[in-house]
């Protein structure tokens, strides 16, 4: 099996290649594990996280072996772009590629574990948050500076940022689940504000993060950034709630044969 450690991880290389090898029988599960498994691994006083991505259907495990990276390599290599612009996630230690006669098979990204004490998901679910206003207004600072350095996360949602309260007042940021990004020179002012569609349907969440971010991006007034953002998250909740409503037409027809 094809792997590239972190220089910085080769002490270890041996004992992470042994994770994957035992990855069935050791380990503990994390995560509910319906798409990719996710085990976790006790070495040296840190936590490991292994991450299993599901074996791709036939036209992917071509497409990953001669035309698109694996998720797993993505992952890897755009946490150490992250890190490189001082971009929270969490460290990236290795990852492992399996290819049969057809392409990739198996796959395994390997990262430092972060114990969170929350995700964005808590702020929308629970609206009297602790220091609610507070990070929010920090997560679009957060948000503006991945933006400012030509870093477009299409997976910007709830559960794809951990939130770690490190004083008063203070948090910090970390992204996971990498394997979907761009990278520009420079994101224009819808890119920008599109990127915040997929986090919160609630109103009040997005006047919030509008004001913040409007205070750091000059070109437009809070007005437009608010009305901007607003436009583009009631689209993907739209978009999200046709699909819902078609998933269980779906179900509901296979479920009469």
């Amino acid at each position: 099996m094809k792997h590239i450690i972190n220089p910085s991880f080769r002490f270890a290389e041996k004992q992470i290649v042994n994770y994957i090898n035992n990855f069935d029988i050791e380990g503990t599960l994390f995560g509910d594990a319906k798409r990719n498994i996710i085990k976790l691994f006790e070495f040296e006083n840190k936590t490991i996280n292994v991450k299993s991505f599901k074996i791709p259907h036939f036209i992917n495990k071509i497409t990953y072996k001669y035309f698109r990276k694996s998720k797993a390599r993505r992952s890897f290599e755009y946490a150490t772009i992250l890190i490189e612009n001082g971009i929270g996630t969490p460290m990236p230690i290795a990852y492992f590629e399996d290819y049969d006669s057809l392409g990739l098979n198996k796959s395994f990204y390997v990262c430092e574990h972060l114990h969170c004490d929350l995700t964005y998901r808590e702020l929308v679910e629970i609206p009297d948050f602790p220091e609610h206003s507070t990070i929010l207004r920090q997560f679009a600072k957060f948000t503006f500076d991945l933006h400012e350095k030509g870093i477009e996360f299409l997976d910007h949602s709830p559960g794809n940022t951990l939130i770690k309260k490190i004083d008063d007042g203070k948090y910090n940021f970390y992204l996971v689940d990498l394997n979907r990004m761009n990278f520009h020179k420079i994101l224009d002012f819808d890119m920008r504000m599109k990127n915040f569609g997929r986090l919160t349907p609630k109103k009040e969440m997005v006047a919030i993060m509008s004001n913040e971010y409007a205070k750091l991006y000059t070109l437009h007034n809070e007005s437009e950034i608010f009305e901007k953002m607003w436009f583009y998250t009631s689209q993907f909740q739209r978009e999200f709630s046709q699909r819902q409503r078609l998933k269980k037409k779906l179900k509901f027809l296979k479920s009469q044969f």
